[in-house]
């Protein structure tokens, strides 16, 4: 079975697509928090007798709602971020090995990504990119070769 040995394959990359999922994460709460405490003050005002008292431990009710909420959501938003982003990430790194590479000369075969990750497209185009600067390297040098 493989284990993956780098947590992170592209630290930066990977760590700001998480940070991005987590703002959206929390702007949805407190969002939520906002319209759920407007609510409920309308509705608290709107009762005859006690609507004070509802307003009052309803704020504490949903601040505590929030912070449960939080405690549960940032750690499973960072997790399932990270594993997400590899999907992303573990192709942009094959990509840049791949290139460098075909920068000192080598040709191991065409770049080849995990099934399931994203980017496959882009790995194919890579490959017919490559593919035809090869063939075209190939007939330069046949016909360098025949006019010498």
């Amino acid at each position: 079975m493989f284990r993956r040995r780098v947590k992170l394959i592209q630290p930066r990359l990977q760590l700001t697509l998480v940070g991005w999922f987590l703002a959206m994460s929390v702007l949805g709460l407190m969002l939520q928090f906002a319209l759920l405490g407007a609510f409920l003050t309308r509705f608290a005002a709107s009762l005859p007798d006690d609507g004070g008292r509802l307003a009052d431990q309803g704020l504490g009710m949903l601040l505590g709602a929030l912070g449960i909420t939080l405690v549960l959501v940032v750690p499973l938003t960072i997790g399932v971020g990270i594993l997400t982003t590899f999907k992303i990430a573990g192709p942009i790194y094959r990509f840049e090995r791949y290139f460098e590479e075909l920068a000192r000369g080598e040709w191991n075969g065409p770049c080849r990504i995990r099934k399931g990750d994203a980017l496959q497209e882009t790995c194919d185009k890579l490959n017919a990119a490559v593919e035809a600067l090869r063939a075209a390297n190939g007939r330069d040098a046949a016909d360098a070769r025949d006019a010498a």
